[in-house]
Parts: C-alpha cells; structure tokens; sequence
C-alpha cells in the first residue's frame, strides 16, 4: 500500500477543490433542504457548491497558465488562488464563510504543507471566520471549524499528515452529530447544521486528496425528497427576519470597512465580512438593501452586487415575463446562432473552459421567461446545471433540466420543443428526443495513449461514440465513415452532422452521399458549428 503524501502541494490542493465539487454536487439538495439558519431559503448546499466551484477554477487556471512547464505550479500559488476564487465567488452566509476558512488555511499553507502547518492552517482558519461574523453563533459551522481545528491540534507531534486530517475530519463530524443540541432552531427541525455539514464534506474531500481514499466514516446524507415528506425541511418564513440578503465584493481599505462592519451591523443581522489586501466580501441580511449597498460605497468601490428578496413574492421586472424559453450550453459560435434563430438563449462553452453556474444563472435571467428548459449538453456539467437550475428557482422561475450529454442531443430536443403545449409534456417531449439521440464527437488525439479501441498516436483521429472512443482513424472522412456505420447498424432515421470551425463542405458533401449509398430510407441534416477543436460531430435518431 502506497505512503500517503507527507506534504499538501499544489496537485492536492487541485485534487482537494475536485473531490470538494463532486461531492457537493452530490450533497447539495440534502443540505439545501436542512438549510433552517440563519434563514430557512434552502440554499446552503447550492451556495458552497457556487463558492468552492469558483475555487477550484482560479486553481485550475493556475495550472494551465504552468502546461508548458516541466512542473506543477507552486503550493503558494495554488492555495492562494483557491482562497482568492472563493473569495471573489462566495455566495449566501456559508459561502461566505468557507471562503474566510480557505483564506485563513492558505495564509499558512502558502508557506508549508506538512502536517504542522496543517494543524496551524486549521486553527487560524477557525479563528478567522469567527472574527469575520459580527455576532458568532455556537451550533453552527463555526462550532464545527473550531472542534475540527483541537482536534488537529490535540495530535501528537510525530503524527503524520493523513492521520492529522483523520482527528480533524472526526472532530468536525463529531461537532456536527452535536449541532442540534447546540442551537434550537435545528433541535426543533431535527437537522444537524447545514453549513457544519457542507464543511464536513470538504474536509472530507481534503481527507481524501490527501489519505487517498475516502472518509471511513461520512456523514449520513438525508434524502430531500424524505425531508420534504416530513417537513424536516427548509420552510422560508417571510415574517422572520430582514427582507433582503446584499451581498457584493468591495475594494476598501482596512479602516474603511471596520467602519462600514459598524454600520452594516446597525442596519441588518447575519453579517459576515471576509477577505484583506484590499477586496473583501461583504454580505449581510436587512431591510434596506439600499442603504447597505449605500454603506459599501461611502467605504470604497462596490461591484458584483446581488440582492436577494427572502419573500415568496420576489420583485419583478416591470417588463412582462415570456411564459417559457430554452437555455443551451453550445461548443461553438455557428451552433449559438443556430440556437438563438429557434429562439433559445445559448451559453457558449469555450476549449477547456466550461461555463459556470454563475453564467447559467444569469442566461436564464437574460431569458426573462416564467419557464425554462435547460440544456447542458455535457454530462460534465450535470452538477454546474443543476446548481444553476436550483438558484434560478429560488428566484421564482419554474426550471426543467433535461440531462443532455451532447450538443446534437441538445439539437434534437430543441426541435421537438413547443412553447405553446404544457411544460411538463413539453420536457418529456424534449427528455426523450435527447434520449433516442446517440452522440458521436471526431476528435484528434494530442499524444500517445491507451484508448477503449487501442493505442493511438499523436495527430490520430478519434472516433468517440457515446463518449467512449470507438474507432481510430488516420484522417476525419475515413473515421467519420466507419464512425457513422457503426451507428447506423443499430438502426436509425435522421443523421446530424456539425461541422467543426476548420472542416470544409466537400467532407459534409461525402458523408451525406455515403449514408444514401448504404441507408437509403436515413436522412441526413448538415449544420455548420464552428466548434474550434472539435472536426465533427454526429447524432443520430
């Protein structure tokens, strides 16, 4: 069995923000649905996944600013880009939280990784968040952050860095099982901390990046739908508390927002400051969000603004909302316009850079509809859309997401969608075109490697079918032929073919000639897509 690390560098941290974000993801309704404090808006799990998501895109960003290298990037430079990204992508008060709680362990890690440092990283990212919430609360992530930090720090000095985040990770859990019993609200609701558990599940990923295996013991994730079916869930009480969450980043001074603490702290309740050097990020729960954001500009320049309404009546734009639209993620710009003439908003996936939840949030915004069918097409992006979907809810729009893995699955369900028949018959229609789609992608291969059809070499074609590579060719006819006759051997009536940005017409011309000669009764559809890296792709229903 191999040793584990004695050392957090910079390719664990990048594993620690990608465990964080898996398991999140998969976590993220069951803790938005125990979400009772400080508001009960069910939108914890969403809010952390938002938080460590943009985390991990400033890490990954720093890796490949280093892919030309020979080395991975330095410790310092990961960690601080992790705290930085969750700083400047910090959503609701645990977001917010997390975020000081990365910071603080960055401070120290940035200058060691072993297990001292860790013990050390620990606790002042404990202290650090209790100093950035005005008025601390035991029983909640706090609580859990502090009994993490003992524990860690209760290890004896030669322990090694697995066994030292082992204590941790079982002190936080521990904390956590203690939480309801600790704060009423979540004694009455029969919860453990929301926040408390999202923490839990991140030190579990860091556990893990480190241990190389998961957690022995995890926290026992409640099902929502249970939760719902037993009122053991979120119930946002709009009587309770101030009427607005602002939050928004601010470029001050250190004297300028210790004033701006004491003011922010007479206008509203729950509010948490967090970040130094001169970018912080404000949020905090009141009546008038006007006069908050009014505070953030007397203390320095304040962007990135969101305000919240926590009643069931949100305010509305004056403008009459469309009664549905479709938002669809697509590779490239010729696809977008296709799109955007069937009158869906597109969002573009650019090489290597998928898009966040944060720019499916606003997309479904920018659609203004009361209804909204999100297409991902990528089965990367199943927890990014699903956040997205819940945010967007939360803001009063009814949204459907139909788990499309391909953008010619995305194409077929747009063509059977019809605005006019009801929403949930509209997203079966469309759930199922999708389905019945079989998706292949032509993609050229940038090394040598060991593929599911064999190995292929640097400058090989790759046929991909159903995401798995299935044929490898010299040249993009070829392989898009034999690509195409394996997929038509199970049958089929309408072939799509999308060009890609380089791929001329006479390929397209060939192929569709190809499939007449050997499939007399199959259709063929040629759009011209415009994704960069991308030679072809195919669908077939």
């Amino acid at each position: 069995m191999p040793q584990p690390p004695d050392d957090v560098d910079a390719v664990a941290v990048r594993t620690w923000c990608s465990l964080a974000l898996e398991t999140l993801g998969r976590e993220r309704r069951a803790i938005d649905a125990i979400n009772v404090f400080p508001v009960a808006d069910g939108d914890t799990g969403t809010n952390l996944y938002l938080t460590v998501e943009s985390a991990a895109a400033a890490v990954e960003a720093v890796f490949a600013a280093h892919e030309t290298g020979s080395t991975s990037p330095a410790r310092a430079d990961a960690v601080r880009a992790m705290a930085h990204g969750a700083l400047i992508g910090a959503r609701g008060n645990s977001g917010t939280i997390l975020a000081q709680l990365l910071r603080g362990m960055a401070g120290v890690l940035a200058e060691g990784g072993d297990a001292d440092h860790l013990r050390r990283a620990l606790t002042e990212a404990a202290a650090a968040a209790r100093q950035a919430v005005a008025h601390p609360v035991e029983g909640t992530v706090l609580t859990v952050a502090t009994a993490s930090a003992e524990a860690a720090a209760a290890t004896a000095p030669a322990t090694d860095l697995a066994e030292v985040l082992e204590a941790a990770y079982e002190g936080a859990l521990n904390a956590l099982a203690a939480t309801p019993a600790r704060l009423a609200v979540l004694g009455r609701a029969g919860v453990v901390d929301a926040g408390g558990q999202g923490l839990v599940a991140v030190l579990g990923a860091l556990l893990e990046a480190v241990g190389g295996r998961a957690p022995a013991r995890a926290v026992r994730t409640a099902d929502p739908d249970t939760l719902l079916l037993t009122g053991n869930c979120a119930e946002p009480d709009p009587e309770g508390g101030p009427a607005f969450e602002v939050i928004y980043l601010l470029e001050a001074g250190d004297d300028a927002v210790a004033r701006l603490r004491g003011r922010l702290d007479a206008l509203g309740e729950s509010l948490v400051v967090v970040g130094g050097d001169g970018l912080w990020n404000v949020h905090v729960h009141v009546d008038d969000a006007g006069a908050a954001v009014e505070a953030g500009v007397e203390a320095g320049r304040p962007y990135r603004i969101r305000i919240t309404h926590f009643a069931a009546d949100r305010v509305r734009t004056r403008q009459e909302p469309a009664q549905r639209a479709v938002v669809v993620v697509v590779p490239g710009d010729g696809l977008s316009g296709l799109c955007a003439e069937a009158g869906a908003t597109a969002v573009l996936a650019r090489p290597g850079e998928p898009p966040a939840s944060g720019e499916l949030v606003d997309a479904i915004r920018r659609a203004h509809a009361r209804e909204v069918v999100l297409l991902p097409n990528d089965a990367r992006l199943r927890h990014t859309a699903a956040a997205a979907a819940e945010q967007a809810r939360s803001e009063g729009v009814r949204v459907a997401l139909v788990p499309t893995r391909a953008a010619v699955q995305g194409l077929a369900a747009l063509a059977v969608h019809e605005p006019d028949r009801s929403f949930d018959e509209d997203v079966v229609a469309m759930t199922a075109a999708a389905g019945a789609t079989r998706y292949a992608e032509l993609a050229v291969a940038e090394r040598q490697s060991w593929t599911t059809a064999g190995v292929c070499q640097a400058g090989d074609v790759l046929g991909l079918i159903d995401g798995d590579v299935a044929v490898i060719g010299e040249d993009v006819p070829g392989t898009a032929r034999t690509v195409l006759d394996r997929m038509l051997s199970a049958g089929g009536e309408l072939v799509t073919l999308v060009l890609g940005e380089d791929v001329p017409d006479t390929v397209a011309d060939a192929l569709c000639a190809h499939v007449r000669d050997g499939h007399l009764a199959v259709d063929t559809v040629v759009y011209r897509g415009g994704h960069p890296t991308a030679p072809l792709l195919i669908g077939v229903e």
